[in-house]
């Protein structure tokens, strides 16, 4: 060994603080060496000793090194390796740099290895350096023989492959066996230092092979065979659980940004329109869907609660959406068990309300987000309230309102507690738990209810005490729907005549439902109007074997006089038969009840007859039949015939309004003026566009059409003392709580009370004496007129008592061709006159209407009497000398022949007469007669006669009494 000191490449000693620490190396033990030739060669082979050369720690040419045991590295205390092992020092060594173990190279103390250690495995590396061949690739690791002492090495390590151990600088030789490149510069031999630096010791190592040991044994266990190939590893099910979460975050919030609240669907905002009696009962429902929206606050707690108990008990402390209960939904529908909606109150809402009934996936989306939003939008008793009002509960009821009518006939204000139950169990499936329905599902409709009353009472909605007494309410039996059969369509329609007409409700809102109308029809006047139709009329038709009763129409309708309000109406025999309202049609002539207009026109304008009389009640009149109507002494050509033809003569006003005598109302027409006739039936009441309301002097005789309603009203002014207040159909009218406007009831005085009670003082004495003595029947004091219209077509009576101004009309139509048809021989009688049907359906009306109210006389201011000669008779007889009989003749009057003369104009004068006339005589009208036609009826007057004026004002027949 050389004393020299370690060298770089280039000769130079390297810089150092101090002289490096000499770590001895271990020499190999001969026997050692020996047994691992022993091993190698064969049993009994000697082991070879070292070359004479041999550097220690360096093997003999020919034999193989044997890799020194791991020791302490003393530079470090780490462990080194058999590769990088220190050359021995040339000097001796002193007390810090001793070998430890013993000076032979045998093991000391501090070089055992832990007993019971496991054999250590040889690498191929070392196997080849034992047996001085070439180590195979691929060769396997023997195990490693034990150590002298029998122990072995640890279980699991394998020593890393043999590297050369590097030459020291003094041995030339070995220096010289390094190849260039393989020095720790990579330029020339490995120095000393560098090999000193790099090597590690055999405890590291070993811990390095250890580790690379358990990471290959861990992937061979990783490694998956058989069908477990085939199993995601964890890895794999997190990462698909991440991106399921991803994509379902994204997806939510993606649909709640996109989804928005839509309109209602026209289904669940439509209602009905309940129209009820002035006492509160109702009329009928107008509309396809039978829904009518209440408010919350009208319904009871209880029943709130039921429903809430039935359907969805923590709606209050809850989200719009429950998942837990729509994945339960969803698996029940999946394994067949019982069908849940597993939606909230708020998601059904959503569906009833926003969206349909379909079963998708795209509406149950949309279902989801709406509800997400509304929740967040509206309260939750806004929610509560529009489901109440949009759920389905069976017999055609949308609606809890509807719902508490349909099975108990009652408002839901009104419901118990065990009624309410009964009612939110019927929500789950109305059709099963409608035990009237379904005698047969009672137990379980039962059980229904008491799991909602058990319901409410774990939620403390109600006492266990209250639970205890309850009895099943059985509903009401099933009723047909209280549609518009009847007379409830005739009523029905002129509410939504009226509250169209008046501009009250536009027709398209009232189309879309919703409201609440509450109408002036009385109960029990309806009903008296109906029974007096039914019993007065028709109980005596017989339409299968007289023709002419088929054709028969009524019509009636009455009128409180003090508030205007429309308390009955006969609109005809059943609306979905007949169509047409019979009170309200305007196509008829009123023919004689609108003479009474005249004579209030008359007062009220002091009019004066041709000579200058102021007409009132007392003036003279000329009643000769026929005779033709002057206007400033002038003949005009319009000469009406009177009823049966009679002639009267002289005869006052009253007397001619008893007779209902046309000669002396035509005349009075002309007097008055027909303008101021026209105003004055305008102020009463008659509609300003009512069919054929003319200035000409057909008016004073009824052409006109109006309707029978029209005419209650304008005779209900009279009843009041000449105030008018526009008739109503509606005391009150709501939707969802909004009050609708209604016009102003308060009567104004349209015309003087002087001339309303003059008038009906005249009227008192029509039904004492004249043509409707009949009206006597109703047993208390009564003014009215009767009428005929042209050809029999129609008979009316306009009469009323101070509390109650009513019109009946029966009227002739063909019901296959609407054609208007006379009424001859209706009833088994000659004709039809408004003293006949019409005013015995009046009295009998009237009786029942006012019964238990007493009878009132009427209060009356008239008129001064006029000045009438008192040389001059009060009644004259015809030119026959007959008296005209006081009740009109039961054969109809047979049409006169054509006159011969030229005819004259067929429109009368229109204008008032300026002056008095010259030559006519002091009592009024001309003496000569026109040449028209009697018509049938009372005081009819002809149709087709020259001069005679008709429905159209030319040729029409206007009637008589």
């Amino acid at each position: 060994m050389s004393d020299e000191p370690n060298r770089d490449a280039d000769g130079r000693e390297p810089e150092s603080d101090g002289p490096p620490a000499q770590i001895p190396r271990r020499q190999p033990d001969p026997a050692e060496a020996g047994s691992d030739a022993a091993a190698e060669g064969g049993a009994g082979t000697p082991p070879e000793r070292p070359a004479a050369d041999a550097r220690p720690g360096q093997p003999a040419e020919g034999t193989a090194p044997k890799p020194a045991t791991p020791e302490p590295d003393a530079r470090d205390g780490q462990p080194g390796t058999p590769d990088e092992q220190p050359e021995a020092s040339a000097e001796p060594p002193g007390p810090q740099s001793a070998q430890p173990g013993g000076g032979d190279g045998t093991p000391g103390p501090g070089d055992e290895e832990p007993a019971g250690a496991p054999e250590r495995s040889i690498s191929a590396a070392e196997q080849s350096a034992r047996s001085g061949q070439p180590a195979t690739p691929g060769t396997p690791a023997s195990p490693r023989e034990p150590e002298p002492d029998g122990r072995s090495a640890p279980a699991g390590a394998s020593d890393p492959p043999e590297k050369p151990a590097p030459p020291s600088p003094a041995d030339p030789a070995a220096t010289a066996a390094v190849p260039l490149g393989q020095g720790p510069a990579g330029d020339g031999p490995a120095s000393e230092e560098s090999g000193s630096l790099m090597a590690n010791t055999p405890e590291a190592e070993q811990g390095k092979a250890a580790k690379k040991a358990n990471k290959a044994m861990k992937k061979q266990k990783r490694r998956r065979t058989g069908w477990r190939r085939l199993l995601p590893t964890w890895r794999m099910v997190l990462g698909a659980f991440l991106l399921v979460v991803l994509a379902v975050s994204g997806a939510l919030v993606a649909g709640y940004l996109l989804v928005s609240i839509p309109a209602p669907n026209e289904a669940a905002a439509a209602q009905t329109n309940v129209y009820l009696y002035a006492d509160g009962s109702q009329i009928a429902r107008d509309g396809d869907i039978n829904r009518e929206n209440v408010t919350l606050g009208k319904v009871p707690k209880t029943t709130q609660h039921a429903v809430l108990a039935a359907e969805d008990r923590d709606f209050y402390h809850e989200s719009a959406v429950d998942p837990q209960a729509m994945a339960r939904a969803g698996w029940n529908m999946v394994t067949g068990g019982e069908r849940q909606s597993g939606s909230t109150i708020t998601q059904q809402y959503v569906k009833n309300y926003y969206l349909s009934q379909d079963q998708t996936v795209t509406r149950k989306a949309k279902e989801f987000f709406i509800a997400l939003k509304l929740d967040n939008e509206v309260s939750k008793n806004d929610i509560l309230q529009g489901y109440l009002n949009t759920s389905y509960f069976g017999r055609n009821a949308y609606g809890i309102q509807s719902a508490a009518h349909a099975y108990y006939g009652k408002e839901v204000g009104e419901l118990t507690a065990g009624e309410g139950a009964y009612l939110a169990a019927l929500v789950n499936s109305p059709n099963a738990y409608d035990t009237r329905a379904h005698p047969e599902s009672k137990d379980r409709a039962v059980a229904r209810w008491n799991y909602v009353l058990d319901g409410m009472v774990k939620e403390g909605w109600l006492s266990k005490s209250d639970r205890t007494g309850m009895k099943f309410p059985e509903p009401h039996k099933v009723k047909p729907p209280r549609n518009l059969s009847g007379e409830r369509g005739y009523l029905v329609d002129a509410v939504k005549n009226y509250l169209i007409g008046n501009e009250i409700i536009d027709e398209r809102r009232l189309a879309a439902g919703g409201f609440r109308i509450t109408t002036t029809f009385q109960p029990k006047k309806q009903k008296a109007m109906r029974d007096a139709v039914d019993d007065e009329l028709m109980a005596k038709l017989d339409r299968k074997n007289r023709k002419v009763d088929s054709y028969v129409r009524a019509g009636g309708a009455s009128v409180d006089p003090k508030t205007g309000k429309v308390v009955a109406m006969y609109g005809g025999i059943g609306y979905t038969k007949q169509y047409t309202n019979n009170a309200t049609r305007r196509d008829y002539q009123v023919g004689s009840t609108f003479k009474p207009f005249l004579f209030t026109s008359a007062v009220q304008n002091r009019s004066t007859t041709q000579d200058g009389r102021l007409i009132r009640a007392d003036t003279v009149y000329d009643g000769t039949n026929k005779r033709e109507v002057v206007s400033d002494g002038r003949g005009t050509g319009y000469a009406p015939a009177n009823e049966d033809q009679h002639s009267y003569g002289k005869i006052p006003v009253s007397t001619a309004m008893d007779k209902s005598v046309n000669s002396v109302f035509a005349q009075m027409g002309i007097d008055v003026g027909p303008k101021n006739v026209k105003e004055t039936a305008i102020d009463l009441g008659i509609p300003k566009d009512a069919p054929n309301l003319t200035e000409n002097g057909s008016i004073a005789l009824g052409v006109t059409t109006a309707s029978v309603l029209d005419m209650a009203e304008a005779y209900a002014t009279l009843a009041n003392h000449g105030k008018h207040g526009h008739y109503s159909m509606v005391e009150k009218a709501t939707r969802g709580g909004e009050v609708i406007s209604l016009p102003d009831p308060d009567p104004v005085h349209a015309v003087p009370r002087e001339a309303a009670d003059s008038t009906t003082a005249t009227l008192r004495s029509v039904v004492q004496g004249g043509t409707g003595t009949a009206a006597q029947a109703a047993g208390r004091p009564a003014a009215g007129k009767t009428g005929t219209a042209e050809e029999d077509k129609a008979a009316w009576f306009a009469g009323y008592t101070p509390d109650l101004s009513t019109v009946v009309s029966v009227m002739g139509q063909n019901p296959k061709t609407a054609v208007q048809e006379p009424l001859y021989g209706t009833g088994g009688r000659p004709r039809v006159n408004g003293g006949g049907f019409p005013t015995q359906i009046w009295a009998a009306y009237t009786k029942k209407a006012l019964e238990g109210r007493p009878a009132k006389d009427f209060d009356l201011d008239t008129a001064g009497k006029g000045n009438v000669s008192p040389s001059q008779p009060p009644f004259s007889t015809d030119p026959s000398g007959q008296a005209p009989s006081d009740r009109p003749s039961d054969e109809p009057s047979k049409p006169a022949e054509p006159s011969d003369r030229p005819s004259t104009p067929s429109t009368p004068p229109s204008r008032p007469p300026s002056s008095p006339p010259q030559s006519p005589p002091a009592t009024g009208g001309a003496d000569s007669g026109g040449s028209g036609d009697p018509g049938g009826g009372d005081g009819v007057v002809g149709g087709n006669g020259n001069g005679g004026p008709g429905g159209d004002a030319a040729s029409g027949d206007p009637g008589g009494l």
